[in-house]
């Protein structure tokens, strides 16, 4: 029997054991029970989050594939389809950043390929501790490079993102990668192991040492212990990467395959167990021929490494020497290790001995479900509300102060490190509410964005999941993009701990919510949990990818002024909302108050305004107000404009100047437009039940903002665009 020492160190409680026992009929060997280790890890089996993912709507007229394959599949017409998904590697990223990230990056590629789809693009949204404290930096400059390396070597672009700096991920950094391919609808491969008689052929990379119990590593807290889990991490090859690619897309047009899975999380032990169990199969595999590229390794380690480069592919015996001698075009090895077989058993031979021996359905669907327990968290009490507070003395430097904070400031410091424009697909540079993406052949474009506020979701789950949606259609609908579906990535602490999982249980229901709001389906993603070191669990993050179709790129707009002479106006309401703002945690140090509450069918009618709008050719430019309110919105509008154009606004509510300024009201798009098309706009918004005002005007060197009467700003332009711009001290940014 193995002794509970082991069992524990496996990540598997006694209960779990017991049920494996149960399942096989007998006690595992060593190397069953890390199979069973990684494929019931949370990070493999979603065991504490399919309860409450059941709630997400993933259905929807235009959706080929939802979840439960390596992506999501929406149809875009003309006979094309978009395969797109985010995932986490937060704890590799911690633990060695520039491996971490780029090992990232190449795990979103393959799960992207492995569909028939070519990659066109990338975006990350990645979140780190101060950059005051010097360990925060080296993590962010590993995992900044990471990115780079990887997706600018293999020629993929990374065209946009965001950065978030808070003290909640100083011990625990997110790095959420996303990637979106574009496939024929009939070229669309599946993770399947189907054709009893069938070869199982194994393709790129060797195995090594490298990854064994990544995913384990990725289901569980951090500690003291955290330099012995270095070896847990990936290494890289972002040419042999390319090569795989080519060679795999290749015998995917040919049709010489039955099915294809990448080698991710839980290496060659998900692969063909996942594939079987796709197909209602067996798989039998014989580890001797596997390519190895380190001496001695056991069966155990080969079966668990999480080496890179690699797939499984299951062809017909009749197709074999095809796809191997397209692989070998491609300087690449595809080797017979096994055949697909009748029954349901997952048989893995060594040595010329069997040493795994156990149902597929046993490891892939079996695995315990928990329906953990919940609780609304103490702190919310204390943090609801928020006592009376003094009006800046100098709403001037207020402004500056928000400007050069990390999170709101330039980031082209980052971005310019990686190629966003590789593949000339790229029609708006990153910095823009939304990345968008032509589609060769077409009239059409397709629209990206990666959007999630962490501290509103600390402050209110529910109402943060929702924004989390509305506030990705609205980048989406500032371009000229209509959403059509989503993929989220949900990092979140310990979910043992009752007042996590309310977090995650509250959020959930509000992302859904939003969703079915929009009409959108989630087509897929990834929850993180245990991103918590020594009990200290970051703020609850949800990230959500939503893609959108543009029809006409022609008619796309983007957030900065185009000329001087232009009405601005102010689509949605300004209301007095000022808790959860980036204003209060930079005047006031304070993360407290009810963040901005949402009315979703209010949002929907001011997006479908600014979205008709657009498409009647009426706007120049549309930018979202978001973090930092109305006010860093109007200097964004000008730092984007190639003419670095300012403003004078004049605004008559009956509100406080800072709330007025700096608060995050959801539901609010701000637009500028030739003046001859003024009385046009408002009379649409009359029609579709929109507040609308002309605010102001584009022209002049200068922001003018002013509040009854009374001149709240007056800066220049290029004064706060060089305070802006160089926010971030040289010392601390990546060279």
């Amino acid at each position: 029997m193995i002794e509970k020492k082991i069992i524990k160190e496996h990540g598997l409680t006694e209960q779990e054991y017991e049920k494996i026992v149960e399942l096989i009929g007998r006690e595992p060997n060593l190397t069953e029970l890390g199979i069973f280790s990684l494929m019931w890890s949370e990070h493999c089996s979603y065991k504490s989050s399919k309860i409450h993912l059941k709630k997400l709507p993933t259905s929807g007229e235009n959706v080929i594939q939802g979840p439960g394959e390596n992506a999501g599949i929406m149809d875009i017409g003309d006979g094309l389809a978009i395969v797109f998904k985010i995932e986490s590697h937060n704890h590799p990223s911690f633990i060695e950043p520039y491996q971490g990230a780029a090992t990232g990056v190449g795990g979103i590629l393959r799960d992207i390929f492995t569909m028939g789809a070519r990659p066109i693009a990338l975006m990350d949204s990645l979140r780190f501790g101060p950059l005051s404290q010097a360990h925060n930096k080296s993590i962010m400059e590993g995992v900044v490079s990471g990115i780079a390396g990887y997706g600018n070597s293999i020629g993929i672009p990374t065209v946009g993102g965001e950065i978030y700096f808070n003290k909640c991920y100083s011990p625990n950094p997110l790095v959420n990668v996303f990637c979106i391919g574009l496939a024929r609808k009939e070229k669309i491969f599946y993770a399947k192991a189907e054709g009893a008689g069938n070869s199982v052929l194994y393709v790129g990379s060797k195995t090594g040492r490298d990854g064994i119990h990544g995913a384990t590593m990725a289901s569980a807290e951090f500690d003291e212990d955290l330099e012995k889990k270095r070896p847990n991490v990936q290494v890289g090859d972002p040419f042999k990467e390319k090569l795989l690619l080519e060679a795999c897309l290749e015998v995917m047009d040919k049709d010489l395959i039955v099915g294809i899975q990448d080698m991710g999380a839980a290496g060659l032990t998900c692969s063909t167990s996942e594939m079987a169990s796709n197909s209602g199969s067996g798989i039998a595999i014989n580890l001797d021929l596997v390519p190895q590229r380190e001496e001695g390794m056991t069966p155990y380690e080969i079966m668990l490494s999480e080496s890179q480069e690699r797939m499984l592919i299951v062809a017909k015996r009749d197709k074999v020497q095809a796809v191997q001698e397209i692989f070998e075009k491609w300087d690449l090895e595809a080797i017979h290790i096994g055949q697909v077989t009748d029954g349901d058993k997952l048989k893995v031979e060594a040595n010329g001995q069997e040493v795994v021996n156990i149902p597929v359905d046993s490891i892939v669907n079996l695995c315990p479900v928990y329906d953990r327990p919940f609780e609304r968290p103490a702190y919310l009490d204390k943090l609801d509300q928020l006592d009376s507070l003094p009006l800046p003395e100098n709403l001037n430097q207020t402004l500056l102060d928000l400007l050069t904070d990390p999170t709101q400031a330039d980031k082209e410091w980052v971005f310019r490190q990686y190629d966003h424009m590789v593949q000339t697909n790229t029609a708006l540079l990153p910095g823009a509410d939304a990345s968008v993406i032509r589609i060769k052949g077409t009239k059409k474009a397709l629209a990206t964005t990666l959007d999630g506020n962490p501290l509103y979701s600390y402050l209110d789950p529910k109402s943060g999941g929702k924004i989390a949606v509305a506030e990705a259609c609205r980048n989406l609908s500032c371009v000229g993009a209509y959403p059509i579906g989503v993929t989220n990535c949900l990092n979140f602490g310990n979910p043992e701990k009752p007042e996590i999982m309310w977090q995650f249980k509250e959020i959930v229901e509000g992302i859904s919510e939003a969703c079915l709001a929009f009409d959108i389906p989630i087509t897929g993603g990834n929850v993180s949990f245990y991103n918590e070191t020594d009990g200290k669990p970051i703020h609850p993050t949800p990230v959500l990818g939503i893609v959108g179709i543009i029809p006409d790129l022609d008619k796309s707009i983007g957030p900065g002024f185009i000329d001087n002479g232009e009405a601005i106006f102010l689509l949605g309401n300004n209301r007095d909302e000022i808790g959860g703002t980036a204003y209060l945690k930079s005047q006031f140090q304070m993360e407290k108050g009810r963040p901005p509450q949402i009315d979703l069918e209010e949002e929907k009618r001011v997006q479908n305004l600014c979205l008709e709008a657009i498409d009647d050719g009426l706007l120049s430019s549309a930018h979202d107000i978001s973090e930092g309110g109305l006010a860093l919105c109007l200097f964004e509008c000008a730092f984007l404009s190639a003419k670095k154009i300012g403003c004078v606004v004049h605004l008559s509510d009956n509100i406080r100047s800072d709330s007025l300024l700096f608060g995050e009201t959801q539901s609010r798009i701000l637009v500028t437009a030739p003046s001859h098309h003024l009385s046009r706009i408002l009379n649409l918004a009359k029609e579709r039940g929109v507040f609308a005002k002309k605010i102001g005007e584009t022209g002049g060197a200068k922001i003018e903002i002013g509040h009854q009467n009374k001149t709240l700003i007056d800066l220049d332009v290029q004064t706060a665009f060089q305070a802006w711009k160089q926010a971030i001290p040289e010392s601390f940014k990546i060279r």
